[in-house]
């Protein structure tokens, strides 16, 4: 089991209620996993933002796959 980063931002860090935390997870975890581990802890918020937004797994953008030591949570974007 390893300490992972979980990085919020914008909408993401509303639906969470910080910007920054650290899960007990393995980092053969896949983001499927933690997406449906946010859902269930931060609800029908943090779900909206997941179903449009995306992942940084260690700074590479990512929508499925391992986990990374750090792992930004963002929403979309508007214009792009």
């Amino acid at each position: 089991m390893a300490q992972i980063t979980i990085r919020y931002f914008a909408a993401a860090a509303e639906a969470a209620g910080c910007e920054e935390e650290y899960w007990d997870l393995n980092t053969t975890d896949t983001l499927e996993k933690l997406r449906v581990s946010l859902g269930e802890r931060y609800g029908e918020p943090m779900r909206k933002v997941l179903r449009s937004g995306s992942f940084l797994v260690d700074g590479v953008v990512r929508r499925d796959g391992a986990i990374g030591t750090v792992v930004d949570v963002l929403p979309p974007f508007a214009g792009g």
